[in-house]
């Protein structure tokens, strides 16, 4: 029999993450450091048009893993990797993968880190505020030869109109702009390079419990209309319920459940995803 499962987007496979941390003592003293392992033999996949959201509490990894899987932290151990080439809903082809890095592997078409973008929990310090909406969104198309500089202002208004903006703001600045338009300038920003994967770490977290629900159908949205693949990070549960199709439990940097989400949500198995649903209820 073959394998009726879809080829993930995302790939992690048995990846730790360490951090640099001073020893106490004299070797502490004069500036000698020990690994401390902060993500433990992590493995899971996404697949297109799937969302698979990673849960636990603060400080239990979530937010190491989605840097190690867009590239910004290194990996001790294992590899990471996001498959090249458009969404096969809209074209199909490959492309060759970057060389393994000394701590790990990371693989992205050509290697370059176009295949996933990072929406950021912080709307309000992720743009930079000395660019236009203009410049925010077309600048990384234009330069990666996505977006021919003629077309620059034709292709940053659709953008904005796909996340629900006014095509009237190119030449306005991040300060005009709510939190939640900023979010929505974040998500424009970064369906611009064309990825196959959104990383989202608690990207509606600091905004406004009435602003939410509007970002989170967004996302559902421009994921059903484009195939994307996304790893959906929060601590929230009753986000998870709205945005999920399955959940992986994450537990002082492992992960310790994962299935389907109405299973997960219904019917835990691991004590600790009954405790995270138990404080969700209280």
């Amino acid at each position: 029999m073959t394998d009726s499962r879809p080829t993930p987007v995302l790939s992690v496979r048995h990846v730790s993450v360490s951090y640099p941390v001073r020893r106490n003592g004299l070797a502490g003293f004069l500036g000698a450091t020990a690994p401390r392992e902060v993500v433990h033999d992590v493995s899971l996949e996404v697949a297109e048009g799937e969302t698979l959201g990673l849960v636990g509490e603060s400080g239990c990894g979530k937010t190491t893993l989605a840097r190690a899987v867009m590239g910004l932290v290194p990996v001790s151990s294992g590899s990471i990797e996001v498959a090249s080439g458009p969404p096969a809903s809209r074209l199909s082809s490959s492309s060759p993968s970057a060389p393994p890095t000394p701590n790990g592997k990371r693989e992205t078409a050509n290697g370059k880190p176009r295949e996933a973008q990072m929406v950021f929990q912080d709307p309000f310090s992720s743009l930079n505020p000395r660019l236009t909406v203009l410049e925010l969104l077309s600048e990384a198309p234009v330069v990666h030869g996505l977006w021919p500089k003629a077309e620059r202002r034709e292709r940053t208004r659709a953008l904005l109109a796909d996340v629900g903006l006014p095509p009237d703001i190119l030449l306005r600045y991040p300060h005009a702009f709510s939190g939640g338009q900023r979010q929505r300038l974040n998500i424009a920003r970064a369906l611009a390079l064309e990825p196959r994967l959104l990383v989202c770490d608690e990207p509606v977290s600091a905004l406004d419990v009435s602003v939410q629900a509007q970002v989170l159908n967004l996302l559902v949205d421009l994921q059903r209309r484009r195939g994307l693949a996304m790893l959906f990070i929060t601590h929230d549960l009753a986000v998870v319920r709205h945005i999920a199709d399955r959940v992986a439990v994450m537990q002082a940097g492992r992960i310790v459940e994962e299935g389907p989400a109405d299973r997960i949500l219904s019917a835990p198995e691991h004590p600790y995803t009954r405790k995270l649903l138990d404080a969700c209820l209280d």
